[in-house]
């Protein structure tokens, strides 16, 4: 990518968008486009349509999307899989008719069926059940990335998807009713520290395995992927190792310095037994995660909003 291309990242206020375009501006990229929801409603096609045909952005990088944890999304389920499907579709259709050739769709790794072999190579894409909880979700992520490989084979662009683990860090969402394992702990634990209590709560039975990827470190490879050219088929991105949530729980509270003890409650639902990804794929193009679990818990912990 030329330092002067024009870039346009969508939902540049999330995790995710946010630490794209920190990465871009890091790496000197000085034609950033962004847009807030007041300003382009994504859902709407003609307004998505007309502004990229406007603009017309070289690259784009799709980091806009309804997220949220077990609970939300087994809670909305019909806003998970509309919003999802309407947002890469207004986009992925729109960039090809304003002729954009370079785009990077960013997926989930709630793809792969609930069961499938561990670690979880790309391939795996489509060869069983889904975990049931996040299925809407999953299944409007799968459809993004067979829309991106579709306009590769019918058209001839350069869409790449990659497939990022569970992703923390900063602009991370702390919301206790929809966020996610990883930030829902790191505020359990912090407030439970203020109160004093002697314990704080973790759902499910602390045995599910899990891989987590520092935000930052995702967005290094997003930009690596795009520097590099890449076009082949999907990407996972990961740190290629994982831990319970037993074992997560425990870094959370030696973070945060709380001393009590941990409370599993089994009445709330475990979700998929393990998730881990393959990341050979991206090893082999020359990339790998540098950011260690405890010291990217510990930056996202610094930078957490219930603290500010």
């Amino acid at each position: 990518m030329k330092l002067d291309a024009k870039i346009f990242v969508t939902g540049h206020r999330g995790m995710v968008g946010s630490a794209i375009v920190r990465r871009l501006q890091s790496g000197g990229y000085t034609n950033i486009v962004t847009r807030t929801h007041a300003e382009l409603d994504l859902l709407d096609q003609r307004a998505t349509h007309e502004f990229l045909r406007t603009e017309q952005p070289e690259y784009l990088f799709i980091a806009a999307a309804k997220v949220g944890g077990i609970q939300a999304n087994n809670l909305y389920r019909a806003d998970f899989l509309y919003r999802n499907l309407l947002i890469e579709a207004n986009l992925i259709h729109g960039a090809h008719l304003a002729g954009v050739q370079r785009l990077l769709f960013l997926g989930s790794s709630c793809i792969y069926p609930r069961d499938c072999p561990q670690p979880i190579k790309e391939e795996y894409l489509l060869t069983g059940p889904l975990e049931a909880t996040n299925e809407p979700y999953a299944i409007a992520k799968i459809a993004g990335i067979k829309m991106a490989e579709s306009y590769n084979r019918q058209y001839g662009r350069q869409y790449i998807s990659v497939m990022p683990t569970n992703l923390y860090g900063p602009n991370d969402n702390y919301d206790l009713a929809n966020s996610h394992v990883l930030p829902a702990l790191l505020r359990k634990a912090h407030e439970a520290k203020a109160r004093g209590d002697a314990a704080y709560v973790v759902w499910g039975s602390g045995a599910p395995r899990r891989e987590f990827l520092y935000v930052d470190d995702l967005a290094d490879a997003c930009v690596y992927l795009m520097e590099l050219g890449y076009e082949g088929p999907l990407v996972n991105i990961g740190t290629g190792q994982d831990v319970t949530i037993r074992e997560l729980a425990e870094t959370i509270m030696n973070v945060v310095g709380f001393d009590g003890r941990i409370v599993f409650d089994s009445s709330k639902p475990d979700g998929t037994p393990r998730k881990l990804l393959d990341v050979s794929r991206l090893a082999g193009l020359g990339w790998r995660a540098r950011t260690a679990l405890q010291d990217g818990i510990r930056a996202a912990y610094d930078s957490a909003s219930f603290r500010i």
